[in-house]
């Protein structure tokens, strides 16, 4: 199962040693350059961005007490259910020329055409914000987490030995958080590389439109694969970063003596700095977006509502359960037979299946699509020589092929689900279990599943959210005349039909509210000796 699922990522770099001169040197001569600086910029400007904006509101709603602090702490992940490709085209609708704010500036100060100057949104810096307006909160849940988890006794002794509140965050609480803040900086900046549907929206030149156009474009399929390769080796770089940083940390908790934080209470200017760091956030990279997604949708609510979008929302709805479906049942198989023979081979296979997450959907589409296509070329030259007749695309343009696509992009998330519930059971539970007759399928039914509930959920929903938002894989691999959310609203918003991509893009939304609330809820339990 962990080749299968590993079978796109070999195809890619399978790609690598066919040759592609010809477009190479016409790359290299055109576009390369900019894909390259494009996409260093843009992974150095969300970098910066997701820290200035996860790491305070962390710190604050950790350890002080100010107005508001109870709400912050759990809506400032509500940006996460924002799509970036979604938050590009509502700032996009706003700030035009034509949008709603330059409109009433320019009726307010009588400007015309070339009279002001506004910040062009469909730009580098623009695609950099608005990726940074939705993933700081990877930064702040896991920064969050683990000032929480912090022993309240270090803290304290560095207070006693002369450090004031923020020398104590910068010389110990920001030491001690630093592995799980490079974890979320990682996680942001590989959701970064992955972006589709922002940087081609704003016209930027990056990796994946490159590979995008190279492929339907110019119909190279080796050049498109050997830049996905190219790709593929700046994610691995940050995920070596990422286990370069863990495994070189000095910093360790040295006390198992937890006690409730006492918060520093903030008053005067102070108070109102914190309420302007989390609330800034918030409101530009949640509550403006959705309102203006509210205003357009109710706009177009009474020719939008139709057979049409009716049969959208089924699409992603049934794409999105049956993936998280598969994907769950994948997950319980592969995490309790690591849990059954925990030997290396096993480890090793968990990790190669796990993989998929840190690739972009383009990426893992041109995989799939290679050795599927493949199959199918086979399948039709047998048929035509035995039977003189062609059966056609039997995979690829199909939802099996993209099914498959998601499962490998997206099953890391329910094996991690899945590893962690199953991580809470005790080991005496399985031998109490076989002891009485049962096999190990049946303790896992009887046993594990039961007490796994609230885990199984999880792993679904995570899993049906993601699919539910993905936009380049399904947009490559989708069946012709099959569309879903993601697709029509990205097709709307390329037409400039903003306002109609209003409704889709909100249902989407809408989905991920959900598991955001999960994580709320999970991340408030995290302190140990608090409940």
């Amino acid at each position: 199962m962990a080749l299968l699922t590993a079978l796109p990522i070999l195809a890619v770099f399978g790609y690598v040693f066919v040759p592609a001169p010809e477009v190479w040197q016409h790359l290299r001569e055109t576009v390369l350059t900019d894909y390259l600086l494009n996409t260093l910029w843009l992974v150095l400007g969300v970098g910066f961005g997701v820290l200035l904006l996860g790491l305070p509101a962390a710190w604050l709603n950790s350890m002080c007490e100010f107005p508001g602090r109870r709400f912050f702490e759990w809506a400032l992940l509500l940006p996460m259910a924002m799509p970036a490709y979604i938050i590009a085209y509502t700032y996009t609708g706003m700030l035009d020329f034509s949008g709603p704010v330059q409109t009433l500036l320019r009726e307010l100060t009588g400007w015309g055409y070339g009279d002001y100057y506004f910040p062009n949104v469909r730009s580098l810096g623009g695609a950099i914000t608005m990726l940074s307006l939705v993933l700081f909160p990877y930064v702040y849940l896991l920064a969050r987490a683990a000032f929480l988890e912090q022993s309240i006794c270090v803290l304290e002794v560095s207070r006693t030995l002369g450090s004031n509140q923020w020398q104590s965050f910068f010389r110990v609480a920001l030491p001690l958080a630093r592995p799980a803040i490079i974890t979320g900086l990682s996680l942001a900046l590989m959701e970064t590389l992955a972006d589709f549907g922002t940087v081609q929206y704003f016209g930027v030149s990056t990796f994946t439109t490159g590979i995008f156009r190279t492929w339907f474009g110019l119909g190279d399929h080796a050049a498109a694969s050997q830049l996905a390769a190219l790709l593929m080796g700046f994610v691995f770089m940050l995920i070596l970063l990422e286990r370069w940083s863990r495994s070189r940390a000095r910093y360790h908790h040295t006390s198992s003596k937890y006690s409730r934080i006492p918060k520093f209470r903030l008053r005067g200017w102070t108070a109102v700095a914190a309420v302007l760091a989390c609330a800034l956030p918030l409101l530009l990279g949640f509550v403006i977006p959705v309102g203006q997604l509210l205003h357009w949708s109710i706009k177009v609510a009474s020719k939008g509502l139709d057979s049409d979008f009716i049969n959208l929302v089924w699409h992603s709805l049934m794409l999105a359960s049956l993936a998280a479906v598969f994907a769950l049942l994948l997950a319980l198989i592969l995490g309790y037979g690591k849990r059954l023979n925990n030997d290396p081979l096993v480890n090793i296979a968990s990790r190669i299946a796990a993989m998929g997450y840190a690739i972009p959907g383009t990426v893992i589409a041109i995989g799939v699509l290679i050795p599927f296509a493949w199959a199918d070329t086979q399948l039709n030259h047998l048929s035509k020589q035995f039977f003189d007749s062609n059966v056609g695309l039997l995979l690829s343009g199909t939802l099996f092929t993209l099914l498959f696509a998601y499962n490998v992009r997206f099953l890391a998330v329910s094996l991690q689900t899945v590893e962690a519930g199953l991580g809470k059971i005790k080991p005496t539970l399985d031998n109490a279990g076989r002891s009485l007759g049962l096999s190990p399928l049946g303790v896992l039914q009887r046993l594990h599943l039961p007490l796994m509930k609230g885990s199984l959920l999880t792993a679904i929903l995570l899993v049906f959210v993601d699919v539910l938002k993905e936009l380049p894989a399904t947009l490559i691999l989708r069946p012709f005349n099959f569309n879903t959310l993601a697709v029509r609203a990205y097709e709307l918003a390329s037409d400039e039909r903003l306002a109609d991509a209003g409704l889709p893009s909100l249902m989407i939304v809408a989905a991920g509210i959900i598991p955001v609330i999960l994580l709320s809820r999970s991340i408030s339990k995290s302190r140990a000796g608090e409940h």
